[in-house]
C-alpha cells in the first residue's frame, strides 16, 4: 500500500507539533501564572483556584521532556512566590505571612510533578528532580514572611512532603515493575509447561509404537522365509500402528496450529475408550494383557481420561520393551472420588537404563492433576506401576 508524499510529510509533522505544543503549554503556564499573581491583589483562598487549573498547561511537556517541565514549573512557582511576597508587602496593614499559601500550593504541585517522574523515569532522573523541587522550594519558603521558628517548621514540612511524594512515585514504580517481572515469568512457565506437555505427549505416543514396530519388525525378519503368514501379520501390525502413530502426530501438530483457519478438524484426544485398542496393539506386540475394569465406568474430564491414556500406554510400553515377559496385568478402579491405575507383570522389570523418561512422564501427569504416583520393584517379582487420580466433585 503506497503512500502519498503529502501525507507522509504529515505524518511525520504531527510529533514535532504535537512537541512544539507541549513547549508552549509549559512556557505559558510559567509566564500566565505570573501575570495571574501579578493582577491579583490578594492571591489566597479561592483565588488561588486559577493558578491551580494552569498546571494542566505543564502536562504535555512533562510526560515527554520532564526535567525541562519541571524546570519551567519550578521557575514559575518561585516567580509566583516572590510576586506574592512583594504585593503584601507594599500593603503595611496585610496580615503578615499571606505568600505562604501560594507558595504552598506550587509546592504541592511541584511535588506531585516529582511524584510521576519518580514513577516514570529512572532513579537518577528522580533523584534530580527531587534536589531540584527541593531548592527551589527552601529558596522560596524565605519569602513567606514569616518568623524563624515558623520557617524551619516549614523547611521541615517541605521535605517532609516531597519525600513522600518521590518515595509514592518509587513504590509505583517498583510495583509496576514486578509486576511486568511476574508476567514474563508467568509466560516462560507457560512455554516451559507446554514445553513438558509436548515432549511427555510425544514420548508417550512414540515410545509405545516404536516399541511394537520393532518387536513386529524382528519376528517378521525372522520368520519371513519360513512362516511367511506370520510375518504377513507382522507387516500387518506395523502398518496399524505406524498409521495410528501419524495420527497421533497430525492431532498434536493440528493442536499446535489450531490457530491456522485452514487447518482440518482435528481427532479426539484418546481416553479410556481407547483401552481396549491399545490391549490389541500391546497383544500384537507379543505381550498378553488381562484388563480388570472395577467400579461403574462413566466419562471423565478430558484431561483425566487422557492422562490415565497415556500412563497406561507407556506401562504397557515398558513392559514390551523391557519386561521381557509374555503377560500383565492391568486394573482399572472407577471410585467415587478417584481413579485408580494399576499395572503389574512378572518380569525382570527396567533397568536403571531403561526407565528414562517414561515414568517421569507419568509422574508428572499424575502430580499434575494433584494425584499420586509410584512405580518400582515388586517384592515378588516384577514390576509395578499405580497412580491415583482424583475427580472433580462436579463429575462424581
Amino acid at each position: 500500500m503506497s503512500v502519498s508524499p503529502r501525507a507522509a510529510l504529515s505524518w511525520r509533522l504531527r510529533p514535532a507539533a504535537a512537541q512544539a505544543l507541549a513547549w508552549c503549554g509549559a512556557l505559558g503556564y510559567s509566564i500566565l501564572l505570573y501575570v495571574a499573581v501579578l493582577n491579583e491583589r490578594e492571591p489566597t483562598g479561592m483565588r488561588l483556584l486559577l493558578p491551580t487549573v494552569l498546571s494542566v498547561l505543564t502536562i504535555p511537556l512533562l510526560r515527554r521532556r520532564p526535567l525541562p517541565a519541571l524546570m519551567l514549573m519550578l521557575a514559575g512557582s518561585f516567580a509566583a512566590t516572590l510576586t506574592a511576597a512583594s504585593k503584601f508587602s507594599a500593603f503595611p496593614f496585610m496580615a503578615p505571612g499571606q505568600a505562604w499559601q501560594i507558595g504552598c500550593l506550587q509546592a504541592l504541585l511541584t511535588d506531585l510533578a516529582v511524584a510521576w517522574i519518580a514513577a516514570t523515569r529512572t532513579r537518577r532522573t528522580a533523584l534530580a528532580a527531587a534536589a531540584l523541587t527541593l531548592a527551589e522550594q527552601i529558596a522560596a519558603s524565605g519569602y513567606y514572611r514569616t518568623g524563624w521558628d515558623d520557617f524551619v517548621s516549614t523547611i521541615v514540612f517541605l521535605v517532609l512532603m516531597l519525600a513522600l511524594a518521590w518515595l509514592t512515585g518509587y513504590l509505583v514504580q517498583e510495583r509496576r515493575e514486578h509486576a511486568e517481572t511476574v508476567r514474563v515469568q508467568a509466560a516462560e512457565q507457560a512455554v516451559t509447561a507446554e514445553r513438558l506437555r509436548i515432549a511427555r505427549e510425544l514420548h508417550d505416543m512414540i515410545a509405545h509404537s516404536i516399541g511394537i514396530i520393532a518387536i513386529q519388525a524382528g519376528t517378521g525378519r525372522r520368520v519371513i522365509e519360513t512362516q511367511p503368514t506370520e510375518a504377513r501379520n507382522a507387516l500387518a501390525t506395523i502398518e496399524t500402528t505406524s498409521r495410528d502413530t501419524l495420527a497421533g502426530l497430525r492431532r498434536m501438530l493440528g493442536s499446535l496450529r489450531e490457530a491456522e483457519p485452514e487447518v482440518a478438524p482435528l481427532a479426539p484426544a484418546p481416553g479410556m475408550t481407547d483401552v481396549d485398542r491399545l490391549v490389541a496393539t500391546t497383544r500384537n506386540g507379543g505381550v498378553r494383557v488381562d484388563v480388570e475394569w472395577r467400579g461403574e465406568r462413566r466419562p471423565l474430564p478430558m484431561d483425566i481420561e487422557l492422562s490415565a491414556f497415556r500412563i497406561i500406554q507407556e506401562g504397557l510400553t515398558n513392559v514390551v520393551r523391557h519386561a521381557d515377559t509374555h503377560e500383565c496385568r492391568v486394573v482399572i478402579d472407577y471410585q467415587e472420588d478417584e481413579l485408580s491405575i494399576e499395572i503389574t507383570d512378572d518380569g525382570q522389570g527396567p533397568t536403571p537404563a531403561g526407565i528414562g523418561y517414561g515414568v517421569t512422564g507419568m509422574r508428572e501427569r499424575a502430580f499434575l492433576l494433584h494425584g499420586q504416583f509410584t512405580a518400582g520393584p515388586r517384592p515378588e517379582g516384577g514390576f509395578r506401576v499405580a497412580a491415583r487420580l482424583p475427580v472433580p466433585a462436579g463429575m462424581r
